[in-house]
């Protein structure tokens, strides 16, 4: 394992724009952290985001303590690969939808329907965007 502190490598960068499930933590004090599976996109300027919808518990608790990490794991089949990417998460109003559609059209298949209907039923409901702002980027090959 290795920790390079607040920056993601181009090998990272390659592993997270897979359509890959990441695993989000949302910090919550004494509690234990629920990790949730969430779509998620790597940014060119090396930051997490993600969409939900605004009343989410996820929101809820990040409003309270903007900490969370992410974990990215290589499916069955591949060689053990993982990363994590953790810190502080800002909370933005605006291209929710747009990372939406993006994201949707890397892990589902539009041309199917009920996809396109999902994402159709997604798009016309309010939605943010949450933005991880890596601070621990800690990793794994095998």
């Amino acid at each position: 394992m290795s920790n390079d502190a607040s920056s993601l490598t181009a090998q990272d960068l390659e592993f997270l724009r897979r359509p890959l499930h990441g695993f989000l933590s949302v910090a919550e004090g004494p509690v234990p952290p629920q990790p949730r599976p969430v779509w998620f996109e790597a940014t060119a300027e090396g930051t997490i985001q993600l969409f939900t919808a605004p009343d989410s518990l996820k929101v809820r608790r990040l409003r309270r303590d903007p900490r969370a990490s992410i974990v990215v794991a290589a499916p069955v089949g591949e060689r053990e690969r993982w990363l994590s990417v953790a810190d502080r998460v800002s909370v933005e109003s605006d291209g929710a939808h747009e990372l939406c559609a993006r994201l949707a059209a890397r892990y589902w298949d539009l041309d199917d329907p009920a996809r396109a209907d999902d994402l159709a039923g997604i798009l016309a409901t309010e939605q943010i965007r949450l933005v991880i702002h890596p601070e621990t980027v800690s990793r794994f090959t095998f």
